[in-house]
């Protein structure tokens, strides 16, 4: 299973079908269609998470991620977001308009959904889908203590091959983040069984680089290329291993400064020809804007001075690997 580009809006396809390539069946515009499209290496699409935009509304987060050079947001809709789920219908489309009058194309969004039979959840889904949003986070699973881990694995899988189709319906790709610590997903090669209920197409994984450091140390390789055929986006962040408190523990580091190999990283998402929409967390000291703070104890130019300096490592870092 060759990986290809997610970066195809439905404005960019609209585009593409006035060129001549409008005799495709709708529905293989949906993103099936997005995915047998490779775009070019040259540059990566990266959202900043809007979680360290918590402090600012609307039209100032989109103005100041604009400002910075992103292509657009990863958009926290989700409890304690900047748009709560049950205010999905009426506050997600002010947040999009906001968005594109800087120029931010709305295509990334972190949610809490799982469950494609919610009506909370559906909603949310549903309202997206019509405003142009491409790719979502999924909400994070534990494993139940009583239940045996390939047990909780069938009914994840079921799970998720559901939400797949809810997702094919609307035109949206589901990706479940790797989480580090006791979640599910967290040692990567356990989320494959649970992907592989589905066709991994419009369900698949949002994979972090910095918690897939964490948990597989040296063999993080390995399960890079074992979860690749089903990464539909990408979280860029970086930590290393330090002393607090007297406990070892991991430590939020700008990029490029902690134990992410950036050019082995890069090199291989290349290889596996994985170029799709990035998310961008930036989880160090912000002064309160890394935790999602609405108030925030340093100068708003200094956040993004931090945020950019992270942007730009990125676009420097990718630019360079062959």
């Amino acid at each position: 299973m060759t990986k290809k580009s997610t970066n195809f809006s439905r404005r960019e396809f609209t585009k593409l079908a006035a060129m001549g390539m409008a005799a495709i069946p709708l529905l293989s515009f949906q993103n099936g269609f997005i995915n047998t499209i490779s775009t070019s290496s040259d540059e990566l699409n990266v959202h900043l998470f809007s979680k360290h935009l918590q402090f600012l509304d609307y039209n100032e987060m989109s103005a100041a991620a604009a400002e910075m050079g992103f292509d657009g947001l990863d958009l926290t809709v989700r409890p304690k977001g900047h748009v709560l789920p049950e205010e999905v219908v009426e506050n997600l489309p002010k947040a999009v308009e906001a968005m594109k009058k800087y120029g931010l194309a709305p295509k990334m969004m972190s949610t809490n959904v799982w469950d494609a039979h919610n009506t909370v959840e559906k909603t949310v889904l549903e309202t997206a889908s019509t405003l142009g949003f491409t790719n979502y986070r999924t909400a994070w699973l534990k494993y139940p203590e009583d239940t045996p881990i390939q047990q909780s694995q069938v009914l994840f899988g079921k799970q998720a091959k559901d939400l797949e189709i809810l997702n094919e319906k609307l035109g949206l790709i589901g990706g479940y983040q790797n989480n580090s610590g006791m979640n599910v997903g967290a040692p990567i090669w356990d989320l494959v069984p649970i992907l592989e209920a589905t066709n991994g197409q419009f369900m698949g994984s949002q994979y972090d680089i910095r918690h897939a450091v964490i948990e597989g140390g040296e063999s993080w390789e390995l399960g890079l290329r074992r979860i690749q055929p089903y990464i539909n986006s990408i979280v860029l962040k970086d930590v290393k291993w330090g002393i607090v408190n007297g406990k070892w523990e991991p430590i939020n580091v700008p990029l490029g400064e902690g134990m992410v190999d950036f050019n082995r990283y890069f090199s291989l998402l290349k290889k596996y020809n994985i170029n799709v929409p990035v998310s961008l967390h930036v989880e160090y000291d912000l002064g309160g804007a890394e935790k999602g703070n609405t108030k925030i104890t340093i100068d708003k130019k200094e956040v993004f001075t931090r945020i950019k300096k992270d942007l730009q490592f990125i676009r420097e870092t990718w630019k360079k690997i062959d």
